[in-house]
């Protein structure tokens, strides 16, 4: 199945693919079997559909998988109540001296109220607790944590971070990267072998589900020790195009190491661009917006210095380095168009936005005529807020806003390149469920739940094309990430023609015959990476 060009529609080019040496060498019928007489016969059936491999351009692989692989997960957790009996089931099976560390916290289970550690210690007194937000841009941490590392609220950061405060000292409400970055220093570490492993499984369940290549947005200590130990175990299963993060209002001297890191990678992996953060969440109050939220945050960058992450963007710009920027708020997307606008792209891919949650009519338009990619997840639209607006983020930015969230279909009938990806483990890993839920803008598999901004519905085929042909196309300057050599790099990706490289899924059914909640659980019988069969092997 070969999905073409945006509005044009999916075409199946014949029923046969013949590979050799990572590239598909021919396309057509049963006569390619004559014609290649000597070459395995791998027959998936009559109503299998051989896909361009699935891309998922968002995912934080490494410390996603350590965060899962040793702590608490806090999934579906939406009052104190709840929060309190994962608390002491955790605390009951715990060491005593142990922390408590959690993850996918959902700052609704605190009631409407900003969260607040000290009633950790009411549950569990003396007990170090760590919970990472969902959205992985804040701890809310015990009294006995703010204690053990001497928090006192007076903290400076270079960026906007904090220690929130009170009139009692700390609240253990820690927003933002270079905070949280004070208690994760005293978290225990596994072993780099037991990460590994983590991130082996990560990556093992990324391609069951029909994913050939993830871009990961980090790439922190011990990153490139544990993707070298992979490759020694073994191929990884999927490709995975990194981007190191440069911390807010960091220096040049900062900027110049990562860009000397472009084109350390292996076999199936490869760092290739830089991210940025210009602003927060929206939940936290540190996303960046125009007018501030009803409760009078969400109104500034991250950046304290907006200049420097011009300068930044500029620098990389100037040496071919492509970036992801991650702004939520309708000013910091527009600030970065606006750069985009002064600095250009860099030749070999263009730069990205990450999130865009909410942006007026206007914005839509720029992405187009900038060129610049909309890099979004349909699972944050549906799964992170309620379609009735009682969550904190809708009550937060209120109804206007709220309904220009997450314009994946105004992007898309503009012009602008969109592409798709689940941001994992913020968002659910599995590519067939963001595919569902971006058609039918509510959760697939819960038909009683509302639709979210129900005019962003997309189709199949657009779907599709935004985590296939279309990141495939325009990041296909990865050089070794795509597997063999500098030459990969050149080589076409995500069409059925030859000399492409074959990265490919394969679906039980054709997708683009299947409606949204059956197209969720399309069994995935094989993927393929440079010819090499991973999954189904």
């Amino acid at each position: 199945m070969d999905f073409g060009p945006a509005g044009s529609r999916p075409e199946p080019l014949g029923t046969h693919l013949v590979i050799a040496d990572g590239r598909i060498v021919a396309v057509g019928g049963a006569e390619l079997e004559r014609a290649y007489p000597d070459a395995e016969v791998i027959d998936f059936g009559g109503d299998a559909a051989i896909l361009p491999g699935l891309i998922d351009c968002h995912t934080h692989p490494v410390w996603g998988s350590e965060s899962q692989g040793g702590s608490l997960g806090l999934g579906g957790v939406t009052s104190l109540a709840q929060l309190r009996e994962r608390l002491e089931a955790a605390h009951a099976a715990a060491d005593p001296d142990a922390w408590i560390t959690g993850y996918d916290l959902d700052v609704n289970a605190f009631e409407g109220a900003e969260p607040n550690g000290r009633v950790f210690e009411e549950w569990l007194p003396g007990r170090r607790v760590s919970l990472m937000t969902r959205d992985a841009h804040a701890l809310v941490v015990s009294p006995a944590v703010v204690a053990g590392i001497g928090l006192t609220g007076d903290e400076v950061f270079a960026d906007a971070s904090s220690i929130v405060a009170d009139a009692g000292g700390p609240t253990g409400w820690v927003l933002e990267l270079q905070a949280m970055d004070l208690v994760l220093a005293h978290l225990p570490q596994a072993p780099l072998a037991v990460q590994a492993d983590y991130l082996a499984d990560a990556l093992r369940r990324f391609a069951e589900t029909g994913l050939t290549e993830v871009h990961a947005l980090d790439f922190h200590e011990p990153s490139r020790e544990l993707y070298e130990e992979l490759e020694r175990r073994g191929e990884l299963p999927v490709r995975v195009r990194i981007y190191p993060l440069v911390p807010a209002d960091s220096t040049p001297e900062v900027w110049a190491g990562i860009a000397a890191l472009q084109g350390v990678g292996g076999r199936r992996w490869r760092v290739d661009g830089a991210k940025f953060m210009l602003d927060g969440t929206a939940d936290n109050g540190t996303a960046w917006f125009a007018e501030p939220d009803r409760l009078g945050e969400n109104h500034e960058a991250l950046w304290r210095s907006t200049d420097a992450y011009r300068e930044a963007v500029r620098f990389f710009t100037e040496r071919g380095v492509p970036t992801a920027t991650h702004a939520i708020g309708d000013a910091a997307v527009d600030f970065v168009l606006d750069v985009v606008a002064e600095v250009g792209h860099a030749p070999s891919a263009p730069h990205r936005v990450e999130h865009i949650e909410s942006i007026p009519d206007a914005t839509v338009v720029r992405f187009a005529e900038l060129g610049v990619v909309a890099s979004i997840q349909p699972t944050h639209a549906t799964r992170l807020t309620e379609a009735d607006g009682s969550d904190n983020w809708s009550r937060r930015i209120g109804p206007d806003r709220v309904a220009h969230g997450w314009r994946i279909r105004d992007l898309i009938a503009q012009g602008a390149p969109v592409v798709l990806g689940s941001d994992w483990p913020i968002g659910i890993g599995d590519p067939r469920v963001s595919l569902a839920d971006a058609q039918l803008r509510r959760p697939v598999g819960e038909p009683d739940r509302g639709e979210h901004q129900p005019e962003q519905k997309i189709d199949a085929a657009a779907a599709y094309r935004s985590m296939t042909s279309v990141p495939a196309g325009l990041f296909a300057g990865a050089g070794d990430v795509a597997g063999a050599g500098a030459a990969a790099g050149d080589a076409p990706r995500g069409r059925f023609e030859p000399g492409s490289v074959a990265d490919l899924t394969v679906l039980a059914a054709d997708p683009m015959g299947l409606p949204p909640e059956a197209q969720a659980v399309n069994p995935v019988l094989a993927t393929f990476v440079d010819g090499g069969r991973v999954v189904g092997a």
